[in-house]
C-alpha cells in the first residue's frame, strides 16, 4: 500500500508551483486531492492532468482569505469522501518589492489576507474534522524570509514569520491528540511568484544561498509528503529548512 491511500489531502495554491507538486506527489501515493486555487482555469487544467494519473480530484475556486471558500473546501470533501486527512496551507503571494514606507496599507493587508489570515482560516475549517477522527496532518508552507526578515518584502516577510507562530502554537495545542502540525521554510524555488519580485531582489535572495542555486518544487514536495505521512510522528511545532544551506539557525 502507497503512504496516502485512503486519505484526503487538502492543498491551497495547488494550481501550480509547489502546491501543484505536493498535490502531484501526494497523489501518486494513493491521495485523493481537493485542489483550492484563485485561478479556476489553471485548477481545472492541474486537476485533469493528475485524473489522467489515476487521482481523484476535486476542485475549490476562490479566495484563500474568504472563510467561505474554506468552509465550501471542506464540506465538499467530507460529502466526497467523508474525511480530511492532511491540509497543506501553500498558498501565498510576494507582494511587490519595496521599502516598507513605500507601500500602501492596502498592499500589506493583501499579503496578509492570503499568507497569513488564509492559513488561519484552513485552520479553523480543518482541524475539527480532524479532531472526529483523532488523526491529522498539516504542513504550512513558510518562508526563510519569515526567520530572517527579507529587505523591500516586509509584508511578505512578516507574514511568513506570522505563519511560523501560528505552527509553533497549534503544534502546542494540538500536541495530545493524534494531529500533528508543522511548517516548511524554503528559500527560493522556481516557481512563478518569483515573476512578483525585481531581479535586484531575486539576486540578493540567491547570493545568500550556499549551493547557489534556485530549489526545484519536487524538492519541497519529497518534504512535504513525510510531514504529511503517518511517518512523521514525533515532531509536532517545529519548522523544517530548506535552503541550499541559507539557514543559519
Amino acid at each position: 500500500m502507497a503512504r496516502f491511500d485512503g486519505q484526503v489531502a487538502l492543498i491551497t495554491g495547488s494550481a501550480v508551483g509547489i502546491g501543484l507538486a505536493v498535490a502531484t506527489r501526494l497523489g501518486s501515493e494513493g491521495a485523493n486531492i481537493v485542489m483550492v486555487d484563485y485561478d479556476g482555469a489553471k485548477a481545472q487544467q492541474a486537476a485533469a492532468a493528475l485524473g489522467e494519473k489515476g487521482v481523484d480530484v476535486l476542485v475549490e475556486v476562490g479566495d484563500v482569505g474568504e472563510p467561505a471558500v474554506a468552509a465550501s473546501a471542506v464540506r465538499r470533501a467530507v460529502e466526497r469522501w467523508g474525511r480530511v486527512d492532511v491540509l497543506v496551507n501553500n498558498a501565498g503571494i510576494a507582494g511587490r518589492s519595496a521599502n516598507l514606507w513605500e507601500l500602501s496599507v492596502e498592499e500589506m493587508d493583501q499579503v496578509y489576507k492570503t499568507n497569513l489570515r488564509g492559513v488561519f482560516i484552513f485552520h479553523r475549517e480543518v482541524i475539527p474534522q480532524m479532531l472526529k477522527r483523532a488523526y491529522g496532518r498539516i504542513v504550512n508552507i513558510a518562508s526563510i524570509a519569515g526567520k530572517e526578515g527579507n529587505p523591500k518584502a516586509s509584508p511578505y516577510s512578516s507574514t511568513k514569520a506570522g505563519v511560523i507562530g501560528l505552527t509553533k502554537s497549534v503544534g502546542k495545542e494540538l500536541a495530545k491528540t493524534g494531529i500533528r502540525v508543522n511548517c516548511v521554510t524554503p528559500a527560493v524555488i522556481q516557481t512563478d511568484i518569483l515573476k512578483q519580485v525585481s531581479k535586484e531582489h531575486l539576486d540578493y535572495m540567491l547570493s545568500k544561498i550556499p549551493m547557489g542555486r534556485t530549489g526545484d518544487v519536487t524538492e519541497v514536495a519529497a518534504l512535504v509528503a513525510w510531514l504529511a505521512s503517518p511517518e512523521c510522528s514525533f515532531s509536532t511545532g517545529a519548522v523544517f529548512d530548506i535552503s541550499g544551506g541559507r539557514a543559519t539557525y
